[in-house]
């Protein structure tokens, strides 16, 4: 399904979405021009009565990576985008910028004091990655507010416990460490020795991994399946 295509009248208010073959018309017949090319609007070449209008309600799915835009008109989607964020990229630079400040340490240069014990968070302070996120966000809505009849917003809230859901009784170091606590290291040393014990090969047992010898001894670990 492809979007519906944002209008706005000469005047610049928003109006009801059309069909690209619609908009494709307006704009041959030139009544109506680009107004901007992503997300795709036209502009219309005269006043239209805004009263007339059917609003519409836009949705937010959002995620650490991605969020999830959409404009509902009576249940029926009629424009949808995915928003990228660039959080790891945010955090990566952070992390170069804090190695090039500490590389000064080990270098002849002029002496600065020492500022890290004067530098205060702003009530609300968000991490640079969250923040981004946020702003990134509120962006594209408040851009698609001035392009399309917008009547509610609406923002999806609801976090899984997954853990909670299967034990509601968990809590503790168990919670903290999940059900996958070690899993990739298990499933990598099993690969190692073939499914097999290092001491005595036996196979087709329960899996097991335990201190068979202290460090002292030079043995580290058995691993049984």
């Amino acid at each position: 399904m492809s979007n519906y295509v944002l209008v706005i009248d000469t005047n610049k208010q928003p109006l009801e979405p059309c069909l690209p073959t619609i908009a494709k018309k307006l704009l041959k017949g030139g009544k109506a021009a680009v107004y901007r090319q992503y997300p795709f609007t036209i502009i219309l070449k005269k006043s239209v009565n805004v009263l007339e209008v059917k609003p519409g309600q836009l949705k937010l799915d959002p995620g650490s990576r991605t969020t999830g835009i959409a404009i509902l008109q009576d249940n029926k989607l009629i424009w949808a985008a995915q928003l990228s964020h660039r959080g790891q990229q945010i955090k990566d630079d952070l992390e170069s910028r804090r190695s090039l400040r500490r590389g000064r340490r080990g270098r002849k240069t002029r002496y600065r004091k020492p500022r890290f014990l004067n530098r205060t968070r702003n009530k609300g302070w968000l991490p640079p990655s969250c923040e981004h996120r946020v702003l990134t966000t509120m962006t594209w809505v408040k851009k698609l507010i001035k392009l399309c009849p917008i009547q509610s917003i609406a923002t999806e809230l609801v976090k899984f416990e997954h853990q909670l859901l299967d034990n509601s009784e968990i809590s503790g170091v168990e919670y903290q460490q999940g059900t996958l606590y070690q899993y990739e290291v298990r499933e990598y040393l099993l690969e190692k020795f073939n499914r097999t014990c290092a001491y005595c090969g036996v196979k087709n047992v329960p899996m097991e991994v335990e201190h068979i010898k202290p460090k002292s001894k030079g043995v580290l670990i058995a691993f049984l399946i």
